[in-house]
């Protein structure tokens, strides 16, 4: 296995960009490029009120592995412009962000390198190490800080004792409750110097929302002093009394040590990269964003994440001022199906919060007069309630969601050939979305119509017949029948009639957004039947196709740069059969959204949308390239039949490049690596 090409160093400061984003999937931090100053922190499945719009929304949890140095009495945090030649490097191998400066104070000069990463192995261990080499002896000050300063909510309680213990196990805990007392979250720390003998720290009370562990020494010329910080990061989606269970596990982290934590978290990488996608043909510049987009949508899943993750992963940066850590139809249409792949077991995970929001999704449907499942459109993360700020106009008509959610449980199905998994949590959720769908729809002397409905393009106005919608629920609805008979279940006979009789606009053999649509309309020349073509899967006949794909192709330069489809023109132009098209609208659609501090994907596209705050990773945008690359160029289309047949098109690659290489990926529970040479058919081998 080759390995992934890390993103180019960043030297220097003061650049208007976000700060790298370090991530297990369970915690997420913005680390800034000084490290040891405090960042921003989320935690899967920690919520709270959020300040202005009132509603639950995910919140900044205390920033766990904040830190400090001191040069004979002199402190970094205090003197910030003595900081000097920063760098950082992020090696996307191990997930370990590393920076290097020059610290002088006090006519002493301080050589400084932090490694940062957050556990794979150990997903609520945030790690932190801190090495310090002086130029001459000096008195050398050490600081490692759990901060809630510009954490939202209250210390409910903080220990530097261990109950019932003679000496403590840990540096301290502290119980931290939400804004508006939705959740807690619990942290516990632990510390170690090195290179300066035994040395006890100073443990203070929590004081201005910190707390801290204070190591004093003399330092050595030459002599490098490494402080290293471990913190234990729980929501109390995780354990009733999660300071308790923190400190439980950072007290095993202790004794496990750094190096061991540090060993597994490399070792649970290296086999995650045995997924990486590889290019033949591409630059080296294309191979890079592959594994840019592969890391990131990677270190932002976890099988142990006890929540979805929303549209930014586990990032949220101070400008963010929308979706509000929701979970939202993205992840299930854009990252689901290449993590089914990929990572099974993080992408179950994400479907499992869908699973355990059930009962919010069967209220919601009731609220609305409907019967079965309809999903919130931004679900909240604790309560999985619906969570739009009010008035909560886009979830008055965004019906999609729904289909979205369901589809995905069918693809997840279908890859993983998990027949229990069939039964147990896609057949209630694709009955139950079909039990909606047959309550929202109206039945004309035609047929049926949904009306009033909304689709990808957020418009003033809803309308009737969005094609994404109608041609989503034809899928939906397919997929329960197929799986009621694979389970020997009875489908509701109706789900059939409205399936092969639900309306979908055409205009001539191209399938247009809704009724009435116009080209210079609102959002015209947003491609959404293009959707529900690749990747959602609803069947055109192969005019029907050509005609459609031409349409919105034609139209690509009014839309490309916005968020989530611009991402799939590359695949949708190579499936036209135009390969050097395919190449340009990718990077216009794709590539140019890539900008800044390692390489992380922006919602918007800077040039288009200058206005627009830079948010990201987006992972609407991550997840349509990779699966555009798992399955768009491949031709591979996962289905309940045999893996092997999955190839329903020849490879069709943009121009120059001639394959893509997949040494593993899971399929029907096993390995397999993928093989997709340009004008063949893909094939799938076990290994």
């Amino acid at each position: 296995m080759s390995a992934p090409i890390n993103p180019d160093t960043v030297r220097g400061s003061g650049r208007q960009e976000l700060p790298a984003y370090v991530s297990n999937g369970l915690v997420g931090l913005r680390v800034r490029e000084l490290p040891l100053t405090t960042g921003m922190a989320l935690v899967s499945g920690y919520s709270g009120q959020h300040y202005e719009r009132q509603i639950e929304a995910a919140a900044v949890a205390p920033y766990p592995i904040a830190g400090d140095i001191a040069l004979d009495g002199v402190w970094l945090s205090d003197v910030p412009q003595q900081a000097a030649k920063l760098e950082q490097d992020y090696d996307f191998s191990s997930g370990e962000l590393t920076t290097r400066f020059e610290f002088r104070a006090g006519g002493r000069l301080a050589k400084v390198e932090v490694i940062t990463f957050c556990s794979r192995q150990d997903p609520t261990l945030v790690c932190q190490e801190v090495s310090v080499s002086v130029d001459a002896a000096c008195a050398l000050g050490l600081r490692a800080t759990i901060d809630a300063s510009g954490a939202d909510g209250r210390a409910m309680r903080h220990d530097r004792l261990t109950p019932g213990e003679p000496e403590p196990a840990t540096d301290g805990t502290l119980l931290w409750e939400s804004a508006g007392g939705l959740s807690t979250c619990g942290l516990a720390l632990v510390t170690q110097v090195t290179g300066a003998g035994e040395i006890a720290p100073s443990r203070p009370p929590l004081r201005d929302h910190r707390l801290v562990s204070e190591y004093g020494l003399r330092a050595q010329a030459g002599r490098t002093v490494r402080l290293r910080q471990i913190a234990s990061v729980i929501p109390s989606a995780m354990h009733a009394m999660p300071d308790q269970q923190a400190a439980r596990l950072a007290a095993k982290a202790r004794f496990d040590g750094f190096e061991a934590i540090r060993k597994g978290n490399r070792a649970a990488w290296a086999e995650l990269w045995k997924g990486r996608i590889r290019v033949e043909g591409a630059s080296r510049h294309w191979q890079g964003l592959i594994d840019a987009a592969f890391f990131y949508l990677n270190c932002s899943v976890h099988p142990s994440a006890p929540a979805s993750t929303s549209i930014f992963g586990l990032a949220t940066w101070h400008d963010y001022h929308y979706y509000f850590g929701h979970v939202m139809w993205d992840i299930e249409a854009f990252a689901v199906p290449p993590l089914s792949v990929l990572q099974p077991t993080a992408a179950e995970a994400l479907l499992a919060y869908r699973v355990d929001k059930l009962p919010a999704a069967r209220r919601n449907a009731q609220l609305m007069g409907r019967r079965g499942l309809q999903f919130p459109w931004e679900s909240a993360p604790g309560s999985g309630e619906e969570a739009a700020p009010l008035p909560g106009t886009a979830a008055w008509h965004e019906d999609h969601v729904s289909l979205d959610v369901a589809r995905a449980f069918a693809l997840y199905a279908d890859t993983t050939g998990d027949r229990e998994y069939l039964r147990t949590r896609a057949w209630p959720v694709l009955a139950g979305v079909s039990e909606w769908i047959s309550t929202r729809v109206t039945k004309t002397a035609a047929g049926y119509t949904i009306n009033a409905s909304m689709g990808i393009a957020e418009r003033e106005q809803p309308v009737d017949n969005a094609a994404f919608t109608n041609m989503g629920a034809v899928v939906v609805l397919r997929a329960a029948i197929k799986a009621a008979q694979t389970l020997g279940l009875d489908a509701d006979p109706v789900w059939s009639r409205i399936a092969d009789r639900l309306e979908i606009p055409f205009r001539g053999n191209a399938v247009i957004s809704h009724d009435a649509y116009r080209v210079d309309e609102e959002k015209g020349a947003t491609p959404d039947p293009l959707m529900g073509l690749f990747p959602f899967g609803f069947p055109l006949d192969e005019a029907q196709e050509r005609e459609t794909l031409a349409l919105y192709l034609g139209l690509a330069q009014d839309y490309i740069g916005s968020p989530m489809l611009s991402a799939l023109y590359g695949a949708w132009t190579a499936r036209a059969g135009d390969r050097s098209l395919a190449l340009r609208l990718l990077d216009e659609g794709y590539g140019q959204f890539c900008v800044g501090r390692f390489l992380q994907t922006l919602e918007y596209r800077a040039d288009r949308f200058p206005e627009q705050p830079q948010a990201g990773p987006f992972f609407a945008n991550i997840g349509g390239f990779l699966t555009g690359l798992l399955f768009g160029f491949t031709g591979m289309e996962p289905g309940s039949d045999d893996p092997q047949a999955w190839m329903r098109r020849p490879v069709n690659l943009p121009a120059g490049w001639t394959a893509i290489e997949v040494d593993r990926l899971w399929i029907r529970g096993k390995p397999m690596a993928l093989s997709a040479r340009q004008g063949q058919l893909a094939a799938l081998e076990p290994l």
